[in-house]
């Protein structure tokens, strides 16, 4: 199992002149809400952690079983234990059934383990009886409630959701905020959540990673950070005086 991820001194550069530069540590247990203002740089850091795509300098270190993996980006086994839900959900034109199954066939599961698995799945993301339609026939947040279950189906030790409910209705919102609280709750996994809604992040978090212009602010506790932030830029943010 991922008992620790440790980001040292990543740097990534764009031609538009934007570059992230960012170190931190996350531990399995917790669950960690990347926040900041558009642009600063939450989901470019999601994509480096989801082992999408790597820093041009730094380590993206995962720490398993007292062993250290300092290059992670080409090693299957650890790329199969991190999963990314985007913001909004990627549908195949197949039954929700075969959509939440995909990852699990790639894995070479028995037929009776990925039955079973995607039903219990559906059942924890209120889906179930959905199973058969085609998964555009989903509304939106069907649509992303199926993309956590395809997620979720996997078990995996690193748990990234890029905004998860961005235009979603507040009773979808719900349900997914319901559902990663649970899975929290029951798990000891590693979980970042990158959201725009700071309601959400303080709901749902432990600790708070505050980004601004490609670096990280502030790490702290999420009561630390929503009730005595430790910069000013932080407490502008808060109150809503620039995002």
């Amino acid at each position: 199992m991922i008992e620790r991820l440790q980001v040292l001194d990543i740097k990534k550069q764009y031609n538009s002149g934007f570059g992230l530069a960012c170190s931190f540590n996350a531990h399995k247990g917790p669950l960690y809400a990347i926040v900041g203002p558009n642009g600063s740089g939450k989901s470019t850091l999601m994509r480096i952690l989801g082992l999408i795509e790597p820093p041009d300098t730094g380590k993206v270190i995962y720490h398993i079983d007292g062993a250290s993996m300092e290059s992670p980006y080409k090693n299957v086994e650890i790329r199969r234990k991190v999963v990314l839900v985007p913001a909004r959900a990627g549908l195949f034109n197949e039954t929700v059934f075969n959509n939440v199954a995909y990852g699990l066939r790639l894995r070479k599961k028995s037929k009776s383990a990925i039955g079973d698995r995607v039903m219990e799945a559906l059942k924890e993301m209120r889906l179930a009886g959905k199973e058969d339609i085609k998964a555009l026939q989903l509304s939106s947040g069907e649509a992303q409630r199926m993309a956590l279950a395809r997620a979720l189906v996997l078990d995996p030790d690193l748990l990234l959701f890029d905004e998860p409910t961005v235009s979603l209705d507040p009773d979808n919102t719900k349900i997914i905020e319901e559902i990663i609280r649970a899975k929290k709750a029951a798990s000891n996994k590693i979980m970042v959540i990158v959201t725009h809604n700071l309601q959400q992040a303080r709901a749902l978090s432990d600790f708070v990673i505050f980004m601004s212009e490609g670096k990280i602010i502030e790490l702290s506790s999420s009561d630390t950070f929503f009730q005595k932030p430790k910069t000013e830029l932080a407490r502008k943010f808060i109150s809503g005086e620039f995002y």
